[in-house]
């Protein structure tokens, strides 16, 4: 390797590995604590909003003095389940997109780019369609099977030819085998008009579900994921200095990206089979998290879980309001708002690289 050519990897580095805007450890506390408010306000706006708005003081006491009034019924039997899936779903879909992003090293990794949200959809669509599964609870299982078998069918492709498993390989190919299996899933939607009334809303990416059931469905699987993901911080930490050096610093490389990979596949898995392929949200917020916080994942990993939820529940709430009475699926709105702002974070050079 050239001289110039080592200057300029080291530089990379120094550029990949500067600060974010909060500097030290008690910005990055504040900022998150008010990120925790600003999550509290849109938690209670989802509740409050929608094509019939709810005052803030009804939705109270409809949560701590409950009637038989229809405003009260309204909260509990339709937002409240709508905001808790959005919550879980969007900390699912976050911290998926900065794992698979601190695992690849590659900025524009994310569930649904790499193929994992089509995996696990056309997996449910063989189960509804094959096999009749109908509940939540049943399909799950096969989304989990869709997000593995598509994790290793583009990893096995994007580590063909000399050069390996690049960033710009994996994503190719992820983008290549999503759009395959989506389209072999739309064609088999259109030629069953059973599977398709029952997947129109879903394959779109929605909230809209009935009840608690999709909620308390996930909520094991995402609990796993995020506490496995949480676990794993520290040492993906490690695992960007290098595998020589993280394993000279006691990281155990093979555990990791082991631990990594079974924590991107229970989330994505869960949150696709619960609300359908909602794209953006993993690759946007860590992107965000690591502009603020710099590129320790301890702290990316505890603003993701923050931040991704704002912005699903946000997208949400902007999908009630603009075609009122009518919605707006959240997958469409997210890939409406994703767009512009990924290319603007692209566009920076201090949180491009990893």
């Amino acid at each position: 390797m050239t001289s110039a050519a080592a200057t300029s990897q080291d530089l990379a580095k120094q550029e990949a590995r500067r600060p974010g805007l909060a500097e030290t450890n008690v910005a990055r506390l504040v900022w998150l604590l008010v990120s925790l408010a600003v999550l509290a306000l849109v938690l209670i706006a989802s509740i409050a909003i929608g094509s019939r708005d709810i005052t803030v003081t009804t939705v109270l006491d409809a949560l701590f003095a409950y009637d038989d009034s229809d405003d009260h019924a309204i909260v509990l039997a339709l937002r409240v389940p709508r905001t808790v899936l959005g919550l879980l779903v969007g900390m699912a879909l976050g911290m998926s997109g900065a794992l698979i992003q601190a695992l690849t090293r590659n900025p524009l990794a994310d569930p649904g780019i790499l193929g994992v949200n089509a995996g696990a959809a056309f997996f449910i669509v063989l189960a509804i369609g094959l096999f009749g599964i109908s509940s939540i609870s049943g399909y799950i299982w096969f989304a989990f099977l869709g997000a593995v078998v598509t994790t290793v069918l583009v990893y096995m492709i994007g580590s063909v030819g000399r050069a390996g498993a690049t960033p710009l390989r994996l994503t190719l190919a992820g983008v290549a085998i999503g759009a395959v299996l989506g389209g072999i899933s739309s064609g088999i939607s259109l030629l069953n008009p059973d599977i398709f009334d029952r997947m129109r809303n879903w394959a779109a990416g929605s909230l809209v579900s009935s009840g608690y059931e999709a909620a308390l469905a996930i909520l094991p699987f995402v609990i796993v994921g995020l506490l496995l993901a949480l676990i794993m911080a520290r040492p993906l930490n490690a695992s960007a200095l290098g595998d020589d050096l993280a394993s000279a610093l006691g990281a155990n490389i093979i555990r990791t990206r082991i631990g990594t990979v079974i924590s991107a596949t229970l989330l994505p898995g869960s949150a696709t089979a619960a609300a359908g392929p909602i794209g953006f949200v993993g690759l946007m917020v860590p992107h965000a998290a690591r502009w603020i916080v710099g590129p320790d994942q301890r702290w990316i990993f505890a603003y993701t879980i923050v931040l991704a939820p704002i912005l699903l529940l946000s997208a949400d709430i902007v999908g009630r309001v603009v075609l009122r009475p009518a919605e707006l699926q959240v997958g469409i709105v997210t890939a409406f708002i994703g767009a512009p702002v990924l290319i603007a974070l692209a566009r920076r050079r201090r949180i491009s690289g990893l």
